[in-house]
């Protein structure tokens, strides 16, 4: 059984991996449909969890989401065969790219075909964008819609470093999950 598990897990971070062109906020959607959707392995709001440890972790995020998604269901070995199968796509298609980057630089159907796949990854980062918005909206609790409009306008006006504003979400974060829990409310 767990062996049925192990080639499930590769073969699906390995298909999405091969067909996912854009960086991790492409892939999480795809993984999130594949596992929480199709699979029903892990349940959405384990995955938007998931997502934001991934994103939060040093790391591509894909490869991350992979680690995480695998350990959770299927341990240690689980998080081996899904990192395997989520890097190996790249590293076979950026080396049978190499070989011809001469041909492929200059070649304009090439360039038309990078552009129009720039217009779907942007779509697919806003859906992943609008996606995780709506679970921290739902919460109705002022503290994540402050910390998410600062942080915002943190990074896109003010400039400032987006490894101090993950930093200083992660200390926001842990000072309410336990002020919540000597409370005995629900964290963020």
């Amino acid at each position: 059984m767990k062996q049925k598990i192990f080639i499930k897990l590769f073969l699906s971070t390995f298909q999405l991996s091969a067909c996912t062109f854009g960086g991790g906020f492409v892939i999480i959607p795809l993984m999130q449909k594949k596992f929480v959707d199709e699979l029903h392995w892990i349940e959405e709001q384990e995955m938007m969890d998931l997502t934001a440890i991934a994103q939060s972790s040093p790391g591509a995020i894909a490869v991350n989401a992979s680690i995480l998604v695998g350990y959770h269901v299927a341990g240690m070995a689980g998080a081996l065969i899904t990192v395997l199968g989520t890097v190996l796509p790249p590293l076979i298609i950026i080396s049978v790219i190499s070989f011809f980057y001469a041909a492929f630089r200059d070649n304009a159907i090439v360039n038309m075909a990078m552009t129009g796949m720039l217009a779907g990854v942007a779509a697919v980062i806003c859906d992943v964008v609008m996606k995780m918005g709506k679970s921290i909206f739902q919460k109705k609790r002022v503290l994540p819609i402050a910390v998410l409009s600062a942080s915002f306008i943190a990074v896109r006006f003010m400039k400032i470093n987006i490894i101090l504003i993950i930093l200083i979400c992660a200390v926001i974060g842990a000072a309410d999950t336990l002020y919540l829990g000597r409370k005995g409310g629900k964290t963020l």
